[in-house]
Formats: C-alpha cells, structure tokens, sequence
C-alpha cells in the first residue's frame, strides 16, 4: 500500500483500477531531415496536410461534444492551424529539417514564448504541447493522443491533462482523475466539478502508477492510496450510501433559521441553463457571455448575440439571471478584440478594459442583452468583469441606463475593488465575486501551477478578508438609500459546501455554482444558523493559514462527514 498526497478539487471516494493516459508522440531526434527522394515543398506540403487532418479530427469532435467541451476543441482545432506556428516549421523545413522535428521545434519556441509571458498566458503550453503530438503522431501516422478507452470504469492518471482531452471524458467510464501537476482551479480540476467526478490534482507520482494498479482516490482530503484495504472499501461503499441519500435541491437555499440565502447557477449557454433550472437553481449567478465570441475571426452580429442570450433568460422566467460582460483577453483571446503580444496578459487589456482599445464591442453588447431582455420574463442583471475603479464602475453604470438596462453591476476579482467597494458601488447596483482571480491576484499565484496550489486557495485569510471588506463597503454603499447593495459569490469558492457557510458568515447573499454542486451547498446550509454560520466565519478569519482555518471550520460541521465532504 502506497499513499500519495495532493489537493482535493472535487469531492468522492471511489476504488478503481488505473489507466495512465498515453504518452505523447516521442521527441523526433535532434538531426531528423528529410530524405534525398522529396523536397521542401512536398514535406512543407505534407505537414500542411497533416494539420488539416488534425483541424478536421478536433472539430469533428467538437461537433459531438456538448457546448463547453466543443469550445474547448475548437479552440484546440485552431491552434492546430495556427499560422505563426506553420510559418515556423516551414522556415525550418527550408533548410533541411523534416516536418516532424519542425513542428516540434516550432511548438517548443511558441510554448516557450507563452511561458515566459506567464499568468494565463502560461496555461497555454499545455495545449501547444498537446497539438504539437498530434501533428506529430499525424505525420507519423501513429493513433492521437487522448483518453485511453477500456471495457470497465476506471481512474484516470496523468501529469495533466490537456483541454482537448479533459473536453471529451465519457463520466460513465472515468470514476476519478488524478494528476501529479495542476492547481485547485485548474481546467482539470474545474472540469472534474462540473462532472461531478472525484479529483486530486499536484499529487507527485499519480502518473507513476502501474497501469492495473487499484486505487482509492478521496477527493475531498486529496488523498491516493494504493491496494487498498477494507477501510478504504467501507468508505467508497458508504460514499455511494451518502450521495444516494442526498437527493436533489428543493429550489430553496436557506439556513436552518429560515435566513435565504439564494443558490444559484453558473452557466455557459441555454442547455447548460435549461439543466441548471431542471436541477433547482434559483436563478443564474454567472452567464459566460464569451461562449457566442469564441472561434470566431469576427465580433457576431447583434441578432446571432441577443438570440444566444435570450436562449438562457428563457430558461429562468421571473427569476435573476446575471450576465457577465465579455470577459476577453489573457486565457480567452479574440482575433478581433485582443493583443496576443502582450508582455503579461493576466494583467493586461482583458475584461471591462477591452473597451479602450476596441470602442463599440461593448456598446454593441449591450444593446444585444437589452433585445433579447426586452423579449422574455427574466430579471436580467449586468456585470463587468476587471472592474479596478470607481471611474470605470461609474462609466458602465451609465453605458448600461443608456440602454435600458437599469440593474448595472461589477465583478470584484482585483484587490482594488474589494478595498474601494464602497466608492465602486456608489455607481452601480451589486457586485459579484469572483473567487478564483480574487485568490489568483491576491496571493500572485498562478492557479494552474500545482507548486503553487497551497497559495492558490480561496480559503487565505487574505483573501477572506478582502470579502469581508467587499460586503462591509457595500453595506456603507447602501446606508441612507432605499435599495440595498447585494454581494454575491460566482467563483469556485461557492461550490466549496464548508466555504458557502464561511461566504454566508462574512454577509454574501447569494452564492452561484454548477448545478451539481447545488444539493450539497443547500444540505450544508440548512445545517446551521446565520449565527453560526457568523461564527465559522470568525473562525476561518482568525486563523493564520488556509488549512487551519479550514480544518477549523470542518471539524463544526459534522454533517461534512454524513454528506462524504
């Protein structure tokens, strides 16, 4: 028996037999040419080939794959064709190289160059790596990289996986996924709660374990143990027993003292919506508008926008949906929006700023959320992303009155808003959360980066703090006015059932999540009082480090245990 240690991402305990995910195609040696029988053109040809084979294979996936998944590929697809990156290789295949050690040399330098930008520029190396092997194993005529397939469930391990394979994971054959690399909000590990799979990231040797190998995988403590014993069988066996007794969402968030507190979705298009308002959801916490921009070389048309929304308010009649502006730049960006070259994009053009480099594309917007408003019975809210100012708060207050949108709102994801929210929310009516660039920017660590993952935590008294101070300044925003300043939570933090409480203790009203995530946050609420939930609060506040204010807080809530948390 072997254990091994990570970060729980997403809550499970399940036995399994592992599958190690496929090693990429092998480096082409360092002197590979092309032969005395062909030419540059034909090699440059056929790697030109080899990246339409690539481009057709990921977007077919992407066809098959549901909304999230087929953006992810699509995106993947792209990359495969990327013109810097073919360039590249045919300079190289110019003077003797053949196209198999070209792509990877050329993949290398523009991994290279993403690396040294850092921030979420830097998570984009993994999926340069991932094309790279798949133009090689095209070239080479080798089976692509992906997810391994076998006749019974099992744990997937790996160093980490790739967006283009994580996109594609059958939930009926993957019981668990573990990686050596990775952090807490990582693509992995955000993925892994969205499927409702048991997850450790940054767990050194996962992706050493024999293929065959059982394994007991906790996703909640972030515990891997090898050949397990009965303990560890009772305990998947009484996982199972506890996720039965859970049941679904009533469609009412509140403390055991009658206190609501609405839970409600993040969503990424109108299926996504139409499944959170089956599964409960109060309302929609977190529209992702970048859905209708991605892949695209230009902005969509007004009409294509408000008909993608209206899809979702549809969903939630009489009920709060709140749209996030596009929120382009850094991991997201767009041909026609932003400046790939940018030395630091995390703390570049990105977000609400996007407007001051390409004025109309929010405007625009803006007029496409009011159609599609104006057309059902939903209470459409709007919110900013990288809102830094109360100057910036206050101009898109005023672009939204403009048009006819009158419940104006910011994201609070950079320590400047949460310590001027009193001035910010002068200018707007609510302000949201969000919860994993919080952290990211606060603790100036990369969420991607397992080495990181202690830092990266949404649990940093510094960062509970800056909640604190977010709500604190909203409530002095409010004070003498007839309407109150509401502060909500649409990051991570709020699927973390023991953290929802912590939220709710620090004055969050509302908390948004993925669906999946809904019935555990509401049986974890209804467990305390708003008293207590003060209480926890204080606890986690005072603590000096994350993990001890988080142990804390668990060991006074005993229904974690009940619930297999």
């Amino acid at each position: 028996m072997t254990k091994l240690t990570g970060v729980g991402v997403s809550p499970g305990r399940v036995i399994g037999p592992v599958l190690q995910m496929p090693a990429s195609a092998r480096e082409p040696r360092a002197d590979e040419r092309w032969g005395a029988d062909t030419t540059a053109e034909a090699e440059t040809a056929r790697l030109k080939t080899a990246s339409k084979a690539v481009q057709a294979e990921l977007k077919r996936r992407a066809d098959a794959a549901t909304k999230d998944a087929s953006a992810v590929l699509e995106a993947t697809a792209m990359m495969a064709a990327d013109p810097m990156l073919l360039k590249s290789a045919a300079k190289l295949i110019a003077a003797g190289t053949s196209a198999e050690r070209a792509v990877w040399e050329a993949g290398s330098a523009v991994a290279e160059m993403l690396l040294s930008l850092g921030g979420y520029m830097a998570e984009r190396t993994q999926d340069v790596h991932d094309v790279r092997a798949r133009l090689v194993a095209e070239l080479r005529g080798l089976p692509a990289p992906g997810v391994p397939t076998s006749e019974q469930p099992f744990i997937l391990a790996a160093e980490d996986l790739a967006p283009a394979d994580t996109a594609t994971l059958d939930s009926t054959q993957v019981l668990a996924l573990i990686t050596s690399s990775g952090g807490p909000q990582s693509h992995t590990a955000i993925l892994a709660r969205a499927l409702g799979l048991p997850a450790v990231v940054a767990a050194t040797g996962a992706d050493a374990i024999e293929a065959g190998t059982s394994v007991y995988v906790d996703g909640a403590t972030g515990t891997i143990i090898t050949d397990p014993g009965d303990d560890e069988r009772a305990a998947a066996a009484r996982w199972v027993e506890q996720t039965a007794a859970l049941g679904t969402f009533n469609g009412t968030g509140t403390t055991s003292d009658g206190h609501l507190v609405p839970l409600l979705a993040n969503v990424g298009s109108g299926k996504d919506a139409r499944a959170a308002a089956a599964a409960g959801a109060e309302g929609v916490g977190l529209l992702r508008t970048e859905f209708c921009f991605l892949d695209r070389e230009t902005e969509p048309s007004g009409e294509e926008q408000a008909s993608a929304y209206r899809e979702v308010f549809d969903a939630f009649p009489g009920r709060k949906v709140v749209v996030r502006t596009l929120d382009a730049g850094a991991d997201k960006p767009l041909p026609f929006l932003t400046d790939a070259s940018e030395p630091n994009p995390a703390l570049g053009v990105r977000g609400y700023r996007t407007g001051t480099v390409s004025p109309g594309v929010l405007t625009r917007q803006l007029q496409a959320i009011a159609r599609a408003a104006a057309d059902t019975e939903a209470e459409v809210w709007v919110m900013a992303p990288m809102i830094s100012t109360a100057a910036e708060a206050k101009s898109f207050g005023e672009m939204c009155l403009a048009e006819g949108l009158d419940q104006p709102g910011v994201m609070v994801e950079v320590p400047s808003a949460a310590l001027t929210s009193e001035a910010i929310l002068q200018h707007v009516g609510f302000a949201s959360l969000g919860t994993n660039d919080l952290t990211q920017y606060t603790m100036a660590a990369d969420r991607q980066l397992g080495q990181l993952a202690t830092l990266n935590d949404s649990w940093q008294p510094a960062v509970l703090q800056l909640i604190k101070l977010t709500v604190a300044g909203a409530e002095s925003a409010a004070a003498g006015t007839a309407e109150a300043k509401p502060v909500g939570v649409c990051g991570e933090a709020a699927a973390d059932p023991a953290l929802a409480v912590v939220l709710v203790g620090l004055g969050v009203q509302t908390l948004s999540m993925s669906a999946r995530s809904l019935p555990t946050v509401a049986a974890v609420l209804a467990s305390v009082t708003r008293t207590e939930a003060q209480e926890l609060a204080a606890l986690a506040l005072a603590a000096p480090t994350a993990d001890l204010g988080r142990t804390a807080v668990r060991e006074r809530l005993p229904i974690l245990e009940t619930l297999g948390q």
